[in-house]
């Protein structure tokens, strides 16, 4: 079980990915190391099972935050999947890549080779988008299926006549040149059935000889000797043993996997190595640092009309008719991710692009993580798509048996709390609009009688919780601070890099899945010595276009 080419950390969204594309090399060995069991949970396959799968601990790693003070000291939900496909297998299945502009200011920051042009190839390249075929921002043939809900439940057509008729845009795609506007959104599903990428790019090659996949093995650290990464050390079945690698290690753990492994390894912070008395191998403090996460808040809504998702005594004979369906065909409810119009809006018409995310859900929000909404309604999520608020992953261990201690300081800078604000006032005015008045819908949260600022910021800080898009905690750059640079190399470190969501130099205004991929793909191509594609022949960003916020 030795004498690998490479050896890849962690077969979450950019392990599987960057497992598969290596392997294509038939001369390379290719060794992916996964800490939890292979994908079989019925609720990962799922698409309406999200809920379920999301917090099911045989497949999470269970993880919270640090008490945020910000918050009301709450301890705040993080969960990441520790299963084959990781966090592409329990969460909410949505394909958006973030503005074009955030491409654009990474590469701005020294980042060479990360322009929005130079990032597009390999976004087309892992996609399979037949509602766009011909198109120059889509692929069509790619590993990773992205399509439309095939029959999204009618409240949708209601939220889009409210939007509507307050002046929003609407726009048919998210993932072109412009972001901003409401309207359906695409999500990686099959056959109604979730699209990870274990399912999309690491299943069609685990037929090949030099690909070898280990499950339910718990990385312990990177085994570096001189300087450079030689394999890692892992648990499995209460045996300890070590990986070689003659080529290159990459840690694809995510936000908090990435940096807790480099730290048990001796490469962070070294007065913080040293306390808990691990070797320091290289002192690079900003190992676990630059931690950021979408923030939402929401506008809940009950009523006794039965459109929306969700069981009642009144509608059994609906539930029973979309398990058979279900079971017989994969269509129907059960096909859907539920949450299946978006809008991208600023809150302020002077910013460059939209600061907030909104996220319509035609159900009743469960108190618990039930699989099935009870009861009926709808709700209106809002996301801080630019936080500045910054925070930190740290060992409270050295054990890699114990999580990390994970400290977003959500909320710590006070300009976060403004966009939030704007956004509830907004979503209020889109559920309040006429086209809802059939629904005779009441606010059960905030509820009527939270109205002033105030009033609504204590709300945010009593209930908002992330919509889990943690990044940056292994940040790329080209100053000597960044965790890695251009490359994905870990600075100080030779023959290791990190290929994950923990590189973004700042966190993408949208779902982060669909980055990661292409953050995976892209560092396939640089571990090769392939050259990276031509730049994307499409027209310039078109200038801002604001609108106004209602």
């Amino acid at each position: 079980m030795n004498g690998f080419d490479f050896i890849v950390v962690g077969a979450g969204t950019a392990g599987c990915v960057l497992a598969a594309r290596l392997s294509e090399d038939a001369n390379c060995r290719v060794a992916l190391v996964e800490a939890g069991p292979t994908d079989k949970n019925a609720f990962i396959h799922i698409p309406a099972g999200v809920a379920k799968a999301m917090f099911d601990p045989s497949i999470g790693w269970g993880y919270s935050t640090e008490p945020q003070p910000a918050l009301n000291g709450r301890r705040i939900p993080m969960p990441r999947g520790r299963v084959l496909g990781g966090s592409g297998s329990i969460n909410g299945m949505a394909y958006h890549r973030g503005s074009p502009r955030d491409y654009e200011d990474w590469a701005a920051a020294g980042n060479t080779g990360w322009s929005y042009r130079e990032v597009l190839p390999y976004f087309i390249r892992s996609e399979n988008n037949e509602a766009f075929a011909g198109s120059p921002y889509h692929g069509v043939g790619g590993p990773m299926n992205v399509t439309y809900i095939e029959r999204p439940n009618p409240l949708n057509k209601t939220i889009a006549a409210a939007m509507g008729s307050l002046q929003h845009r609407q726009i048919e795609d998210f993932t072109g040149p412009q972001t901003e506007g409401f309207g359906l959104r695409q999500g990686t599903i099959r056959d109604g059935r979730r699209e990870s990428t274990a399912t999309a790019f690491l299943r069609p090659a685990m037929g090949r000889r030099n690909l070898t996949v280990i499950t339910d093995a718990l990385v312990t650290g990177v085994a570096i000797e001189d300087g450079r990464a030689i394999g890692v050390d892992i648990e499995r079945e209460g045996r300890k043993e070590r990986l070689t690698s003659r080529r290159e290690v990459v840690l694809c753990g995510g936000a908090f996997g990435s940096p807790q492994l480099l730290q048990l390894s001796g490469v962070g912070d070294g007065a913080a190595l040293q306390a808990l008395g691990i070797p320091v191998k290289h002192h690079l403090p900003d190992v676990g640092a630059h931690l950021q996460d979408h923030l939402a808040s929401s506008v809940q809504m009950t009523t006794e009309n039965t459109e929306s998702y969700g069981i009642s005594w009144r509608t059994l004979p609906r539930g029973a008719w979309i398990i058979l369906q279900y079971l017989l065909a994969r269509k129907g409810p059960l096909a859907s991710n539920v949450f299946e119009t978006t809008a991208y809006l600023r809150s302020d018409p002077t910013l460059d692009r939209p600061d907030l995310q909104f996220v319509f859900q035609p159900a009743r929000r469960n108190p618990t993580p039930f699989p099935i909404p009870i009861g009926h309604g709808y709700a209106m999520s809002q996301v801080l798509l630019y936080p500045k608020s910054r925070g930190t992953v740290s060992l409270a261990s050295a054990d890699a048996r114990t999580a990390p201690r994970i400290d977003p300081q959500l909320l710590s800078e006070p300009e976060d709390i403004q966009p939030l604000l704007r956004g509830l006032r907004m979503a209020r005015r889109m559920l309040g609009a006429p086209a809802f008045d059939r629904y005779q819908g009441i606010e059960v949260a905030p509820g009527p009688a939270v109205e002033t600022d105030d009033q609504l910021v204590d709300y945010i800080r009593r209930t908002s919780a992330t919509v889990h898009h943690p990044a940056g905690t292994c940040r790329m750059g080209a100053d000597a601070a960044s965790v890695v640079d251009p490359e994905l190399r870990v600075r100080g470190i030779a023959d290791l890099r990190v290929a994950d969501a923990s590189i973004f130099p700042r966190l993408v205004g949208g779902n982060t899945n669909a980055p990661v991929v292409m953050v995976a793909e892209k560092c396939a191509d640089m571990m090769l010595g392939r050259p990276a594609p031509p730049p994307a022949d499409v027209p310039d960003l078109p200038p801002g276009e604001g609108l106004r916020a209602p």
